[in-house]
């Protein structure tokens, strides 16, 4: 009698259904709960003769984990029916909402386009703070004591420590990679930059540099050179020309500035190039022995090579924007310019 009814019971759950919560819950009041068909099973113990109570009771257990399965499963069944209809309970035929999409700032954009340049040929990223010490940001990097960069119209110093300023390019990090790793080194050191100057049209007091440093045995101008080549190449066109003219540089020898032609008039000559035909992207150059020396790396075994270029600069001249200081106003109407860049 008793295994008829069980397995009557047994069949009853395999085949509940539930499409929805009243369902479910008509279920669980069924099968679940004290006062259930299984509830009745389990207050039937006690009428149960004691050589059969080990047999029945684990028949009854059987069924107890057979129902709280199904529930369990007619639980996900409910949810997943639920979802579906919250996905699709909406009026498709209404029209869409015109939302406008963001877009990634010009600044950005050009980093990571910089970035990606470089990795592609192995360079790795580096960063450092960007409040340094007198050391890292002048000294180790040859820097007289009596250099014009030290002094206050180009440096903002901190008060309390005057060996203490904020970066004024990221040479810095490059300087903190040759103490703490032995060549060859190949890195690119992208950041925010200070200098104490008058904010206008092309400068501005905060802005950004992207510097790269090479440094192995028998490195020499002519991978600089070749390295910057491919690099305006791929960010300016193929077209792209460019030039190195002689400069000075206090952590290179012999130091150079790159020019590119001029993306606005094609090489011709025009107010943004000043009729020159060339526009001035960074500079570059061999890294002087004694930077070497200073970072602990042996001048008479490594060479290496240097380059540095304001991402501003270099967004200006792809995208032809002639105020420096769009890039910080945050109007909405300069910035939805760039949205095809997504």
């Amino acid at each position: 009698m008793h295994q008829e009814k069980i397995e009557a019971i047994k069949s009853a759950i395999s085949a509940a259904e539930a499409g929805n919560e009243e369902e479910l819950e008509a279920y669980r009041m069924k099968f679940i709960s004290k006062k259930s068909v299984v509830g009745e099973l389990f207050a039937e113990m006690r009428n149960i003769p004691n050589e059969q109570k080990k047999e029945y009771g684990q028949l009854v257990n059987e069924v107890k984990q057979m129902a709280d399965a199904k529930f369990q499963e007619l639980i996900d069944q409910v949810n997943l029916a639920k979802k579906h209809t919250k996905s699709f309970d909406q009026d498709l035929t209404l029209p869409p909402t015109n939302i406008a999409a963001g877009g990634i700032h010009p600044l950005t954009a050009t980093r990571q386009r910089i970035i990606e340049i470089f990795e592609r040929i192995g360079f790795n990223l580096s960063e450092g703070p960007e409040i340094e010490d007198d050391w890292h940001n002048f000294t180790a990097l040859n820097f007289p004591e009596n250099h014009p960069a030290r002094e206050m119209q180009d440096t903002f110093f901190l008060e309390k420590n005057p060996d203490v300023a904020l970066r004024t390019h990221t040479s810095s990090v490059q300087v903190r990679v040759m103490e703490n790793q032995k060549p060859p080194i190949r890195t690119l050191s992208p950041g925010r930059v200070y200098r104490n100057e008058a904010i206008s049209a092309r400068a501005h007091c905060i802005f950004h540099q992207v510097e790269g440093l090479y440094v192995d045995e028998n490195v020499g101008f002519a991978d600089l050179k070749n390295t910057l080549y491919h690099f305006a190449k791929e960010m300016f066109g193929k077209e792209t020309k460019v030039r190195f003219r002689p400069s000075f540089f206090p952590f290179t020898e012999p130091s150079a500035e790159i020019d590119i032609s001029c993306l606005i008039c094609g090489g011709k000559g025009c107010n943004v190039c000043k009729g020159s035909g060339w526009v001035e992207i960074g500079g570059s150059g061999m890294v002087d022995p004694n930077v070497l020396e200073n970072c602990g790396i042996d001048s008479k075994k490594y060479t290496g090579f240097a380059f540095g270029m304001g991402i501003e600069r270099i967004a200006m001249l792809k995208y032809q924007i002639k105020d420096l200081r769009l890039f910080t106003e945050n109007d909405v109407r300069f910035l939805r310019q760039f949205k095809p860049m997504l």
